[in-house]
């Protein structure tokens, strides 16, 4: 899948996948209201509006971009429903050909870890038949477990050509109470780094391994760090927008060849509509809004590195 990825991103010169985290306050009047006539103001009313505000975003935007990320815990709060709209986000999502990144941040002991891989980039036995629940392309997993909690997820995907990204230094203002704690006076994230490295050099696609990590657009000089210790690591890049990751710190994410980093951006395009810039679009067309979001972002990014 790590194949696929990359090849979608060199034609679309678009490194870029959009994060579908929908809060019920980022989905238009309009779609609440016909979703709540339907099935009242209840789980299966807001379920039912994140699923018509999912499909009108990924149809505006699919040909724009490689992949998409869905974070589960936007759909876990509304319950069984919720896991639902999840479940058919990523069936629509995956039928107009984009990547499916899940967001689930899973990790445990070896069981339980190999229960999380099969429900989501694996296949489980039910009797004489074999079903694939979930289905996303990559996952995201938390590795400090260590290799028990993250050996089960390489082994899953390596059986059905699926892949992770681990972890390494996030993007959120606290990450470095843990992350960036020095142990043999090295920063831990930078001894996670090496050892996505070595997982990922075990299970290598025709460029970059199927193993890859997460490193926040927030923290850019420990990003440069970090793609020297990981060459061959494909890297997920939460925070840039919204979270305060410019453009301009991007590129030491990316190798000489272009590649090695895919930036992701949620409610800065999925509510775009609600910013300034775009508010001209207005409620009613906030797919347009988003597309053009899509497209500025595009833009942004590949002018920075030095992409165009």
């Amino acid at each position: 899948m790590i194949n696929k990825l990359i090849e979608k991103i060199k034609k679309l010169n678009a490194p870029v996948v959009v994060g579908l985290d929908p809060m019920l306050s980022y989905i238009p009047e309009h779609i609440q209201k016909k979703a709540f006539a339907e099935y009242g103001e209840t789980l299966e009313g807001a379920a039912e509006a994140i699923w018509q505000f999912n499909k009108e975003i990924i149809d505006k935007i699919c040909d724009l971009i490689p992949a998409v990320k869905p974070q589960i815990a936007m759909y876990e709060q509304f319950g069984i429903e919720g896991l639902k709209t999840f479940k058919k986000t990523v069936d629509y999502a995956r039928s107009k050909d984009l990547v499916v990144i899940g967001d689930i941040k899973r990790g445990d002991i070896g069981s339980t870890s190999s229960a999380y891989a099969a429900g989501h980039v694996g296949k489980v036995q039910v009797g004489n038949k074999c079903y694939m629940p979930f289905e996303e392309d990559f996952i995201t997993v938390n590795p400090y477990f260590g290799t028990d909690g993250v050996k089960p997820f390489i082994d899953v995907c390596k059986e059905t050509g699926k892949g992770i990204f681990l972890l390494v230094k996030t993007s959120n203002p606290s990450s470095g109470e843990f992350q960036d704690r020095l142990i043999d006076g090295k920063p831990l994230y930078e001894i996670v780094g090496e050892k996505v490295a070595e997982w990922g050099s075990a299970y290598m696609g025709n460029s970059y391994s199927y193993v890859g990590a997460v490193v926040g657009a927030t923290y850019p000089e420990m990003g440069k760090t970090l793609r020297k210790i990981m060459p061959k690591t494909y890297i997920l890049v939460p925070g840039y927008g919204a979270q305060g990751g410019k453009a301009a710190d991007l590129a030491p994410y990316f190798n000489e060849d272009g590649l090695g980093a895919i930036v992701n951006s949620s409610r800065g395009i999925i509510a775009a509509y609600k910013q300034d810039r775009y508010a001209g679009f207005g409620e009613e067309n906030f797919g347009d809004a988003s597309r053009q979001a899509v497209l500025d972002m595009i833009e942004d990014i590949t002018t920075a590195v030095g992409l165009k």
